[in-house]
């Protein structure tokens, strides 16, 4: 990839596009986030040409990708709310995919979500891979990233569970806890994604980290590092659910949606490729203890407030 060309990340305001984007610039490229929140802290100081979700403008959308070498596409909904909805994601997407090869992008680097089927019955993980083969089918030069579940510095799901740790006198695993999950830092991701960039065949691959944590395992690597004296119990997985939305409900968030944790029981956070990412989360939370789970971070102020 040549210095200074364009290349275009949906979401660098937010969490995983950030990443990609601040590696991008470190290498020198010039970069333009597509974004709803055009309003919000810009961390890059100017850095990042700005343009927003045109998906409703086709001519509009194209413009802001024209002469992109390369599309990041972070852009997607973690639960349906309002009139955000997984369909609705579905054809903003396909209208961003038209769009690129309407503008000529030469490559699109798309994070889904490990195990993405159409076929699933969990509608996170079917919508993820009905886009998925949209993809496909769009002729565009394509690579797919599959993370299963992220941390690093601003994600949501490991800063919780260390924010619930820290606050509460009990922490309520579902059931038995012996599923497993294989997290990978966000750093890795944002590099696995621009190296995708540089090559030209198509691909899908798995962003998994170099452990696997049964989610029993996880829960106490997080207490031990952050000091927690909670008492780790184990409850019937439809009270545990009921208490997650309690809490939720206390701090005006989705703390929890039902198909992360179906997606969590039934061992979808998990691959059997290779790892792919080498940074790992034991490692990362003894360096971050102090700040990790610190205060909570809100999916819904973070993407709708």
């Amino acid at each position: 990839m040549a210095e200074g060309e364009l290349h275009v990340v949906t979401g660098a305001f937010g969490f995983t596009g950030r990443f990609i984007a601040r590696r991008l610039l470190a290498e020198g490229k010039r970069v333009r986030t597509l974004t709803g929140h055009s309003r919000r802290p810009d961390p890059f100081d100017g850095r990042v040409e700005v343009a927003p979700y045109d998906f409703h403008r086709p001519a509009a959308l194209a413009a802001s990708l024209r002469g992109a070498a390369v599309l990041y596409n972070t852009y997607w909904i973690r639960f349906p709310y309002g009139a955000a909805t997984f369909e609705q994601a579905v054809e903003n997407s396909r209208a961003l995919f038209d769009a690129a090869a309407a503008a000529g992008v030469g490559r699109l680097v798309h994070i889904s979500i490990i195990n993405a089927d159409p076929a699933s019955p969990f509608p996170y993980f079917r919508w993820k891979g009905v886009l998925e083969r949209a993809i496909g089918d769009s002729g565009l030069s394509h690579a797919i990233i599959r993370p299963a579940l992220l941390f690093g510095h601003g994600d949501i799901m490991i800063n919780n569970i260390a924010w619930l740790l820290r606050r509460y006198p009990l922490f309520a695993i579902p059931g038995a806890g012996d599923y497993r999950l294989q997290p990978i830092h966000v750093e890795d991701l944002a590099e696995l994604a621009v190296r995708a960039a540089r090559q030209r065949e198509n691909l899908v691959l798995d962003a998994v980290g170099p452990e696997i944590y049964t989610f029993a395992e996880l829960i106490r690597l997080i207490a031990a590092r952050v000091g927690s004296r909670a008492r780790i119990i184990h409850l019937p997985p439809a009270l545990a659910f009921f208490l997650a939305e309690k809490v939720g409900r206390m701090v005006g968030d989705q703390l929890l949606t039902r198909d992360e944790a179906a997606g969590l029981m039934t061992n979808l956070l998990v691959s059997a490729a290779p790892p792919s990412g080498w940074t790992r989360l034991g490692d990362w939370l003894a360096e971050n203890a102090a700040s990790v789970g610190a205060s909570y971070a809100s999916e819904l102020e973070r993407h709708y407030r």
